[in-house]
């Protein structure tokens, strides 16, 4: 695990868009395959999406030959709901570059079988070739994507019951009524993430500190599903100076000096 610390969000977050598009470059310039990317949703990402998007506007990468699937979708929650995860995502990234719509994918969280769509998500990114590249976020609790505490770290796209804590959380976008946010989610598994050949995960703010000292720190357990990181060959954390409050100072130090 590498932990990338900068000395506020915004910079954190232009450093993992400048990241991203490296490696899409990388690949483009060695092979026509597509590049295949996972993409998260909230708060967190929105400078890092901004910042893609004028990477595309300048020229300096294309997601024209990129293929994305998105990590989470509310169950229940009409796609044109404006805070649905399919309007959330052409609101700040798909609406901004040149991705062709035939390779956005998001989860169906209105689908008939439920289940079945899960089971085809997980196909459809194998058929794809799996992912080059996973961007998430941390939960405060340690969730990554909806794998909520206590998710096995072996989980698969699936259907989930998101705690009240979650809801609570993410009533701000609901006008902060908790029972306005859906019960369930449909979300990728942590296998799903962890089987990426690279992950990024956003961390930003005071309040994702104890979740960050955990995942980074703290042993790699169910309790905080962001810790199976830890065993990843090939995964980064972006965070910037508020979200390390908890780390030991040497963990800090060690990680400033590298990074």
């Amino acid at each position: 695990m590498k932990v990338v610390i900068r000395n506020s969000a915004l910079e954190a977050s232009v450093w993992a868009a400048h990241y991203i598009a490296a490696k899409i470059n990388e690949k483009a310039a060695k092979t026509s395959e597509p590049f295949v990317i996972g993409l998260c949703t909230g708060s967190t990402p929105i400078e890092t999406y901004a910042e893609l998007a004028k990477l595309v506007k300048a020229g300096k990468v294309s997601f024209k030959n990129v293929i994305s699937f998105n990590m989470d979708e509310y169950v229940g929650l009409p796609e044109s709901h404006p805070e649905s995860y399919h309007s959330f995502m052409h609101k700040y990234l798909f609406d901004n570059i040149d991705e062709p719509k035939e390779n956005i994918h998001i989860l169906n969280g209105n689908a008939k079988d439920l289940d079945a769509e899960c089971a085809a998500y997980e196909q459809a990114i194998k058929a794809a070739g799996g992912f080059d590249l996973f961007l998430g976020g941390i939960g405060e609790d340690g969730h990554i994507a909806f794998n909520e505490p206590y998710s096995s770290l072996n989980s698969r796209t699936r259907v989930v019951d998101l705690t009240t804590d979650t809801r609570i959380v993410n009533s701000r976008f609901f006008g902060g009524d908790m029972n306005k946010v859906p019960s369930q989610a449909l979300s990728v598994g942590v296998a799903t993430v962890t089987d990426a050949k690279e992950v990024i995960l956003l961390v930003m703010g005071p309040k994702k500190a104890r979740a960050l000292k955990d995942c980074v720190e703290g042993p790699c357990s169910h309790k905080c599903t962001a810790s199976a990181l830890q065993l990843h060959e090939n995964a980064w954390i972006a965070c910037d100076e508020a979200a390390v409050g908890e780390l030991m100072v040497n963990t800090y130090r060690y990680f400033k000096d590298l990074y």
